[in-house]
């Protein structure tokens, strides 16, 4: 075919014209349908002319002041001109007398019959909120805002009264502000700085007072006779000033609104309010927090609700059933149970309250994962839910909303309309307040809420939570209802791997099962099992602080060991916590030849993820994150951290919820809240970087995820596995993170900008008043214990006593029988220790039982051994409390009528202390040793003795010894495994053996008495031991009068007779020779000495010295009187009748010299020396 050429069209002949634009002179080009029927410019279209500007006003504002192009370079004067021209000024003087109407306070109210119901009267009534706003006060009765400020609010709003703290009246503001006008310049004024000592004397000392001038005649002159009867309103003003001063000046309102109330009731408002309420307990010594008990169950729980809010396809449990009673009765509660014991049923149920209210509820969560999986659930379940994040916001005027914390305290700081509405509020993982960033968001919310709000708090097991309830209730003065259960509906086991190829794979050890009993069997299996396959250099060192880095194909090998290995037994789905986003997108590559999943699974993940990212470009699906993904998704494997793009976090867990993603390797974010168990839950490290330092998981953390093990109603156990790479982790360390107690809330208030500003903002409020209503502050309600013991007492009054008649018949043999136990116990020891065995035992590393004055039945170590035979003492390492490594002794003194076996167990933080001990100072040998390094944990602690080491951490060496030993005594706390005598030590003395299977037969016949099983058997048996003292006193003392009374009956004989022969010998003998006399002198102070001696020993209950003494002070007085009776006598037989004749003249002669005042020369002159024969 030959080409046909067209000539070009001329510029007639195009379908263009030109068409005027209004009266501006601009030119639009448009197409024309026929050519050449009009010449540009037209004027007019077919259909009429264009619209023009709604006035000329507009269109100058338009060309001159909006679009600067428009104005002229040059002649600026004339288009001014032109300007004026249009703009024509129209003069309107109504509009100066414009003014905004005020605002009614008083309307009509209706009065009517109140039989009949017929309309009567109208009378007028004064309105109350009158003129609120947002923008000037805090009551729920003011003006709506504006629609564009109802759901996040305005910065310039004020926000909503919170909860607990009562709004100021008209007349107290008054008052306050008379209180901060009148103030004396002159008196009010400080002088002393507070908290000084001294201040300033404002006062010139130099300065000379003038005399005053009395003029009588200027009185007078001034004087007013009318002013000598004062009015009633000066009264009036008189006495309200007396008023104003005598209220007190407070820095709160708060304060200030609690005293106005309590004091503005008159006496018979006051006495109508007690009239009122006579059954209502103070408010001080209220108790708000109130414990729900979960262990009986709830048999009427259809009769009291017969329709239900919301039902369920499956039956409740207790703690549920208990949760939704206090819902329905609009209670606020506080829910502490496991992870997947559903919790969930509580939030489920309050939205369906609200919606069955025509209410709204807020669901909060503290990370956006939680918040996009409760928004899909509640969506699938109600239907009407929004959701509010930082990135998206869907359906704002739902009636259920789910959003984060920060979202919340905002809408409350602004004054939000969704407030108003507002029936629960629902914070779930409360326990991400412990959370240094973010947990102090938490406290704002909860202190802002106002008061017609209730409360749901969500949360894994807390010790605390009663606590942190009482707190709540305290600060908002109403009830908390605590509900918590250990029950975890699907038990756990934990295990420990250890494979790493084909031929290890089922290398997998019980450490702690379903029970919750920590096996050291298996950890000892797992070591064992690690050491087999390292070199002998290696086992010299053990596995004390092996190093957990392994390389990229040790890594790869275990996974594909263990994956390999639970996916035969079925184990899967598995999530593995990986602590870094690096390393759970290395060991998701490194399972490039795993496939996990079926074809027609396959099938399923293929057409989900292509359906789910049919929103995207062309171009974004073509990103290499989401190849990659899609690619491991196909094969079973995925990933989920933070660094994953939302749509695809969102897909991962829409698959993993179906259960056909396989193996996820997540992050700890994964586990807060996300409703998604697995079979198996794996575990690639228990170390973590923090922010500031590589630290081992703490126990509520490893719960929070080990919790995502076992499906409900799909598995019997959940299996929990720990990776052991490199080495096996410390016992102790494993211990404390799996059977230890969780994390207890802790405040972390503080002071932030944001919540200052907002706070400045609305005079009501004070950062003081938030401040003192924080967590933090509730610890110090010094006057909180003294309270709680007052109504212990009060409830202890009221009850009845116990009836344990016949309890106590047998308690007369118990003690017979503990006190033969205690005696038979430390003679068996005492023989132990003496043994060549024993002490042989008592080696480096072994685990010995404590009792002495410092310590009660306490866990130590031996690190030491002296080599001291005579005097050896042991260098132990033992625990104690916190605070008490002195070893004060204070309440540590063992009851001596009760046979106290149970293992010491610190109440708070665990310490320890090392001490050398002797022989008596140990009460029993354990089974049990532990590798120790003594000289390491010996060096340390003397170290940390001195003053300037005083505050560094413990070394490794103590504290895994230290922590070791605290798992011994909590997992005996009645009492460890002792070694035996007879079959351990070999000891085979008739003694030792007839001891031991003494002490079995005494262990064993204590379980037959029926007074151990009394409540009241500690007061009993302590009074009943005191009645034993007291009779043994009684006999002591009749025992001690026996003695007395023989010791005088032979001390009185014996003086009669000393007297009777200290007279004759005195006569006889005391001229003739001096030394009769010292002699004599002496035998009468040694007597002295010996009554002083039997004195003071009785003071000082020196029994058994006082018994031997009186006994050897009867024998001394028996020998003195029978050597006298021999002098006297050997004195006889010699003299016969002479002595007695001479001892006589020798008398008369001595009363005749007295009376003739002869003196000593005459007597010494009628009897000598030399008269006497045989001296």
């Amino acid at each position: 075919m030959d080409r046909i050429d067209v000539p070009p069209a001329g510029p007639m002949d195009l379908p263009l014209s030109l068409l005027e634009m209004g009266c501006s002179g601009r030119f639009e080009l448009i197409t024309h349908p026929i050519p050449g029927q009009a010449l540009p410019p037209q004027s007019t279209l077919p259909h009429g002319l264009p619209p023009t500007s709604l006035n000329p006003e507009t269109e100058v504002e338009k060309r001159f002041l909006r679009d600067p192009a428009w104005l002229p370079i040059h002649d600026t004067d004339v288009a001014f001109q032109k300007f004026l021209k249009v703009t024509q000024r129209n003069v309107n003087v109504d509009s100066l007398l414009n003014c905004t109407a005020s605002p009614l306070h008083s309307g009509l109210s209706v009065v009517r019959d109140p039989t009949t119901g017929m309309l009567l009267d109208f009378t007028e009534v004064l309105m109350e909120n009158t003129g609120l706003s947002a923008k000037n006060s805090l009551s729920l009765q003011r003006q709506p805002g504006p629609p564009s400020e109802s759901l996040r609010g305005s910065n310039t709003n004020y926000p909503f009264l919170p909860g607990g703290m009562e709004e100021l009246t008209l007349d107290q503001i008054k008052k306050k502000s008379e209180l901060e006008e009148e103030i004396d310049f002159e008196n009010d004024l400080l002088k002393i700085p507070p908290g000084l000592k001294a201040g300033m004397d404002f006062t010139n000392k130099d300065a000379k007072v003038a005399k005053a001038e009395v003029n009588l005649m200027s009185l007078l002159e001034t004087l007013d006779i009318t002013d000598l009867q004062p009015e009633e309103e000066e009264k009036e003003e008189g006495k309200g000033k007396e008023e104003a001063s005598k209220i007190p000046r407070t820095n709160s309102l708060e304060d200030l609104g609690i005293k106005d109330a309590v004091s503005s009731s008159t006496p018979a408002e006051k006495g109508k309010e007690e009239k009122s309420k006579p059954g209502e307990k103070p408010e001080e010594n209220q108790k708000w927090a109130i414990p729900v008990d979960v262990t009986s169950p709830c048999e009427d729980f259809y009769k009291r609700i017969p329709n239900l809010a919301f039902k369920w396809p499956f039956e409740l449990d207790v703690f549920q059933k208990q949760a939704v009673l206090r819902l329905e009765a609009h209670d606020s509660v506080f829910v502490a149970a496991h992870t997947s014991a559903g919790k969930t049923v509580v939030a489920e149920y309050a939205i369906a309250l609200s919606q069955k209210h025509m209410t709204r509820t807020i669901y909060t969560s503290p990370i956006k994962a939680l918040s996009n999986q409760k928004f899909r659930d509640f969506k699938n379940t109600f239907g009407d839910v929004g959701l509010l994040t930082g990135d998206v916001q869907l359906s704002p005027e739902s009636s259920c909303l789910i959003m984060t914390t920060e979202i919340l305290r905002s809408m409350l700081y602004n004054g939000s309309e969704v407030i108003r509405d507002l029936e629960w509020v629902i914070f779930d993982e409360v326990h991400y307040i412990n959370d240094a960033e973010r947990g102090v968001v938490w406290e704002e919310v909860l202190i802002m809420l106002p008061d017609h709000v209730s409360i749901i708090l969500l949360s894994a097991t807390v010790p605390n939570a009663l606590e942190f309830s009482e707190w709540i209730g305290r600060i908002k003065k109403r009830h908390i209802y605590v509900i918590s259960t250990l029950k975890r509906p699907v038990p756990l086991e934990h295990y420990l791997y250890t494979g790493n190829s084909t031929k290890t794979q089922k290398e997998m050890f019980l450490l702690v099962d379903a029970a919750g009993n920590f096996l050291t069997k298996g950890y000892y299996a797992a070591v064992d099992a690690k050491k087999e396959r390292t070199s002998k250099h290696a086992q010299s060192f053990g596995t004390k602080n092996t190093s957990q880095n392994t390389s990229a194909s040790q890594d790869r090998a275990v996974w594909l060991t263990l994956l390999h290995f639970l996916s035969q037994r079925q184990q899967t789905p598995v999530v593995a916590f990986t602590f870094s986003r690096t390393r759970c997108d290395e060991n998701a590559r490194s399972l490039d030849y795993m496939d996990l999943t079926s074809s027609i699974e396959k099938a399923e993940i293929h057409s989900f993820f292509q359906k789910s990212l049919s929103r995207l470009r062309g171009g974004d699906r073509q990103l290499p994150q989401i190849l990659l993904m899609r690619d491991l998704l196909k094969r079973g494997v995925a990933i989920h951290h933070s660094g994953i793009l939302p749509i695809l976090k969102e897909v991962i867990e829409m698959l993993f919820s179906r259960g056909l993603v396989k193996v996820l390797f997540a992050t700890e974010t994964f586990a807060m809240g996300v409703n998604m168990p697995a079979r198996t839950v794996v575990f690639d490290s228990i170390r973590k970087h923090d922010g500031t330092g590589f630290r081992n998981l703490l126990p509520g953390e490893y719960i929070q995820m080990a919790g995502r093990a076992g499906r409900r109603g799909l598995d019997a156990t959940g299996t929990v596995m720990i990776l052991c790479k490199a080495g096996v982790h410390e016992m102790a360390d494993l211990h404390v993170m799996m059977l230890g107690k969780p994390t207890v809330l802790q405040s972390q208030f503080r002071l932030t900008y944001t919540m200052i500003l907002n706070l400045l903002r609305v005079e009501a409020l004070r950062v003081t008043d938030m401040m003192r209503r924080s967590f933090s502050e509730s610890h110090r309600d010094t006057q909180a214990h003294e309270k709680k013991i007052i109504q212990l007492k009060q409830t202890l009054s009221t009850l009845s006593p116990l009836d344990t008649e016949g309890q106590l018949s047998d308690m007369l043999p118990y003690y017979h029988t503990v006190t033969e136990l205690r005696v038979t116990t430390e003679a068996l020891q005492r023989a132990i220790l003496e043994s060549v065995n024993g002490l042989k035992a008592l080696s480096v590393g072994r685990v010995i039982v404590v009792n002495n004055k410092q310590h009660l039945n306490a866990l130590g170590v031996i690190l030491q051994v002296s080599n001291d035979s005579v005097n050896r003492t042991f260098t132990a390492l033992i625990i104690c409390e916190k605070g008490n490594e002195e070893g004060d002794g204070g309440g540590h003194a063992a009851l001596p009528h009760l046979y106290n076996t149970a293992l010491f167990v610190p109440e708070g933080p665990c310490s320890h202390t090392v001490q050398k001990l002797k022989l008596q100072d140990i009460m029993a040998i354990t089974v049990k040793t532990l590798k120790v390094i003594p000289d390491r944990i010996i060096d340390n602690y003397n170290k940390r003795q001195q003053p300037r080491f005083k505050l560094d951490p413990p070394g490794q060496a103590i504290s895994t010894a230290a922590q070791e030993l605290l798992r011994l005594a909590e997992a005996n706390p009645g009492s460890m495994a002792t070694l035996d005598p007879v079959n351990d030590l070999q000891l085979k003395s008739v003694d030792v053996v007839e001891g031991s299977m003494r002490l079995r037969v005494l262990q064993d016949s204590l379980r037959e008495f029926n007074c151990i099983h009394s409540p009241t058997f500690g007061e009993q048996c302590f009074l009943f031991v005191s009645l034993v003292f007291f009779v043994s006193f009684l006999s002591f003392c009749v025992l001690l009068y026996s003695l007395f009374c023989v010791s005088f009956c032979v001390f009185f004989v014996w003086f009669v007779l000393f007297v009777y022969f200290f007279v004759i010998l005195f006569l006889t003998f005391v001229i003739f020779d001096l030394v009769c006399v010292i002699c004599v002198i002496f035998c009468l102070f040694f007597v002295l000495f010996c009554i002083i001696c039997l004195i003071f020993c009785h003071l000082m209950s020196f029994f058994k010295l006082y018994v031997s003494f009186l006994s050897y002070f009867v024998l001394f007085l028996f020998f003195c009187l029978f050597c006298l009776t021999i002098l006297h006598c050997s004195i006889l037989y010699y003299e016969n009748t002479y002595l007695p004749k001479r001892s006589l003249n020798f008398v008369s002669s001595l009363l005749v010299a007295v009376r003739s005042g002869s003196g000593e020369d005459e007597c010494r002159g009628r009897v000598g020396p030399a008269e006497i024969p045989g001296v």
